[in-house]
């Protein structure tokens, strides 16, 4: 069994459908591992006339709002993990809001951030390619982003009851493995190991007429499979329904659409490190799953 632990829960919220839907997720994870949640709140202060009574600013109105106000408005966007028996804080707090929300991740050595991939209506109207984005790449510990839901799914059954975790062999990717894993045995869900084989572009191929293109591929798919069932722990397909599966194409493409045709409730992936390079990369497969995803994707830093 892989020895993840969620100890304590970061859950940023602008009171969006999309951080409740967030929060959904958020509140069974932190019962399986006994995590602690904290929701979070970001608002720039104002100066007020009264000192003594801080007003902060809604963003899309420019009005005035109360601090107890928006404190009350945390406490009842908490309540249901407060219903479900977690430990829960709430925070509100001042600042440049992407900066804010890594600054105190780190800060309480949060070991999960589960926000939404959207924002409000009217303001960031699309959040990701903005604070969401920005969180993703620079957070040091893993995040799930949540989005739209997927079209015709209900509230019934386990919150992940099908799970697809992309595996390139990286380091990355075997460590996301663990945490698919983990996740898989907390809520008794299918896991589907996936990887990818790019062939590069057909015109490539066709310059190598003398090569015994489709024996070569079917070398590659053979191979792949072979080091996809070495990578599962064999412990772990006691109690984990596992499938090793392997695709041709654009990375992130095939990965949306094997979680889209085998209508997986959770994408669990590794990104590499926050250098130039690997931002790029970044923003080239796992940006571009979390944009697409009809499901929610918990990106995985190298460990």
């Amino acid at each position: 069994m892989p020895m993840i632990e969620i100890r304590r829960i970061l859950c940023p919220t602008d009171f969006s459908e999309f951080s409740v839907r967030a929060l959904q997720h958020a509140v069974p994870i932190a019962r399986w591992y006994g995590a602690k949640l904290t929701a979070l709140h970001v608002l720039p202060l104002v100066p007020s006339v009264a000192a003594s009574f801080p007003t902060y600013v809604d963003p899309m109105t420019m009005a005035p709002i109360p601090k107890g106000h928006l404190l009350d408005r945390l406490r009842e966007f908490v309540a249901p993990a407060d219903e479900a028996g977690v430990d829960t804080e709430i925070l509100l707090l001042e600042g440049h809001v992407t900066r804010t929300i890594l600054s105190h991740a780190e800060g309480m050595d949060a070991d999960l951030i589960v926000m939404g991939s959207h924002g409000r209506e009217g303001f960031e109207h699309l959040m990701l390619g903005s604070v969401a984005e920005k969180v993703l790449r620079k957070a040091e510990c893993p995040v799930l982003s949540v989005g739209r839901e997927r079209e015709g799914r209900t509230a019934a059954g386990p919150l992940f009851g099908r799970i697809v975790c992309p595996v390139d062999f990286s380091a990355p990717s075997k460590h996301a493995l663990d945490y698919a894993l983990s996740l898989a045995q907390e809520a008794k869900a299918r896991l589907d190991v996936l990887h990818v084989v790019d062939w590069g572009p057909e015109e490539e191929v066709r310059e190598h007429r003398h090569f015994d293109v489709p024996a070569f591929r079917r070398f590659l798919a053979d191979e792949a499979h072979r080091r996809l069932r070495d990578i599962v722990p064999v412990a772990s397909r006691d109690w984990c329904e596992v499938e090793e599966v392997v695709a041709s194409g654009k990375p992130y493409a095939e990965i949306l659409r094997v979680a889209r045709e085998r209508d997986a409730d959770l994408i669990v992936m590794g990104v590499r490190g926050r250098s130039a390079l690997n931002v790029a990369v970044f923003g080239s497969t796992a940006n571009q799953v979390v944009r697409g995803g009809a499901c929610p994707v918990l990106t995985v830093r190298e460990g």
